[in-house]
């Protein structure tokens, strides 16, 4: 792994040249409490602009890339990010507090993108049309992709080098100039991959790296009016903020979360318990499209539970750095601080509590709710913690208006043996994707991913994000 030293080094990669800067971001070690991971040089307002104005003089030279180029350097990439597989995954792991097969399943995900992206891009190409209308019969037009210009990339900090790839590499396919924003308690890994894009030969200042707190330079990127779209992964509360700060650009986002599993007696509970289990527990709980309560029809309700409580203890818990362990730590004190009190509200609201429930800094058990009233605070809103929360439905009707209460439609399950019923469901239930039989899962990027309400904006994906990376150009001849 990089030494401690290089880390301190490296900061805000800014047109071509990492920078220096006095201010600094402390990283912790989420395998050692309380010692410090790294120290990164921390972007300021004054980097942020520079890195702007870095993107915005290249955007020409990016603009008059060719596909072959980019295509060459996004399978470089991928090629660079295998070639520190290792590097990468113990980083994840201690800043992220992934466990280790997880976070290498992330570096190779992540890769794949790349080399995804790559295959986009050859198909990226326009169009000759002739005129159709009375007076135009004569016309001819050339219609050509375009990049439109700077991307800034705003990433989170479950996923952060896959979900970055997903943000950066369809950019980089479309001739845009990027600048990556990372999460703070995870810049390290945007450092490595940032190392990897500058050794690939992509132009001077196409690509900025300025790590840094939001409060300090989130309005200075948002508000720029030299980007020309922004693709962003993290809560409601958040993108709401970029979204007012941002001016006429494209606006692509994939925000919070609050995925139902509606479960009917006709499903195989086994491997619905299973699936509910999984997409409550992996990663802790700490992703937008997890399982955050079970809507089990009510005359299975005890049935599933039973049957959950066993799954649960196929997930490990243990060292990070274990094959075997399968959970660890939040992410931080304050949001295990938010889902103990939700937990504690569904509590307090006659939730029934079957395993777990307890707390240990940034540690929460996982944790088993059953009976929980539609009116718990955990039934609508995001939790991104290890906690599978049961509460009963009488019907389809009542699974839908359950399911489709609050403000979050990103994801949504239906467990069901009955065609027609699962369909009917998938139609009726507000969310960006219903998986069938299933916990929700999006693959690498071929399937587009996004929500309704305010679980985001648009669709991304390698092949859509692309198309919204570029705009349309009319030649009429």
């Amino acid at each position: 792994m990089a030494s401690a030293t290089k880390q301190q080094r490296s900061g805000p990669y800014v047109g071509g040249e990492w920078v220096t800067t006095e201010g600094w971001l402390s990283v912790e070690d989420l395998t050692e409490d309380g010692e410090t991971f790294a120290r990164i040089p921390a972007a300021g307002p004054e980097e942020a602009t520079a890195a702007l104005d870095a993107a915005a003089e290249t955007e020409a030279r990016m603009r008059g890339t060719t596909i072959p180029e980019r295509v060459e350097w996004l399978d470089a990439i991928a090629a660079g990010l295998e070639a520190r597989k290792d590097e990468l995954a113990e980083t994840i792991v201690r800043e992220a507090g992934k466990p280790i097969s997880s976070a290498r399943g992330e570096v190779d995900s992540a890769a794949e993108r790349f080399r995804r992206a790559a295959g986009e891009a050859r198909s990226l190409t326009g169009e000759h049309r002739t005129g159709t209308t009375a007076g135009h019969e004569g016309w001819e037009a050339l219609v050509k992709p375009e990049p439109v210009g700077t991307v800034l990339s705003i990433a989170p900090y479950n996923y952060p080098l896959m979900t970055t790839a997903l943000h950066i590499a369809p950019a980089l396919a479309a001739g845009n100039c990027v600048v990556l924003k990372p999460a703070s308690q995870t810049p390290v890994t945007g450092r490595i991959l940032t190392e990897v894009i500058a050794e690939t030969g992509v132009p001077e200042g196409a690509f900025n790296f300025v790590p840094g707190a939001a409060s300090e330079i989130g309005d200075v990127l948002a508000g720029s009016d030299t980007i020309g779209a922004i693709v962003m992964t993290g809560s409601s509360g958040a993108g709401e903020h970029v979204a007012r700060e941002s001016g006429m650009v494209n606006l692509l986002m994939e925000l919070g979360g609050n995925a139902p599993a509606v479960v009917f007696p006709d499903a195989d509970l086994d491997a619905a318990a299973a699936a509910c289990a999984k997409g409550s527990l992996k990663y802790a709980g700490q992703r937008c499209s997890a399982v955050s309560r079970v809507l089990a029809h009510e005359s299975i309700h005890d049935d599933l539970v039973e049957r959950i409580e066993p799954a649960m203890d196929e997930w490990v818990v243990g060292d990070l750095f274990d094959e075997e362990t399968d959970l660890g730590p939040l992410i931080s004190e304050d949001q295990a601080d938010w889902v103990e009190e939700l937990i504690e509200d569904a509590l307090e609201k006659g939730a029934r509590l079957v395993r777990g429930g307890g707390r240990e800094g940034r540690f929460v058990e996982p944790t088993l709710l059953a009976d929980v009233p539609h009116d718990a605070r955990i039934v609508t809103e995001e939790q991104f913690g290890p906690v599978v929360a049961v509460t009963t439905i009488e019907d389809e009707d009542d699974a839908v208006r359950v399911a489709n209460a609050g403000d979050l439609a990103l994801d949504a399950a239906v467990f069901t043996a009955d065609h027609d019923r699962a369909m009917a469901l998938a139609d009726r239930i507000d969310a960006g994707a219903v998986r069938i039989n299933g916990a929700p899962s999006h693959g690498l990027g071929d399937l587009p991913f996004g929500g309704n309400k305010a679980s985001g904006i648009g669709r991304e994906g390698i092949g859509v994000s692309i198309e919204r990376f570029v705009r349309r150009k009319t030649v009429v001849l």
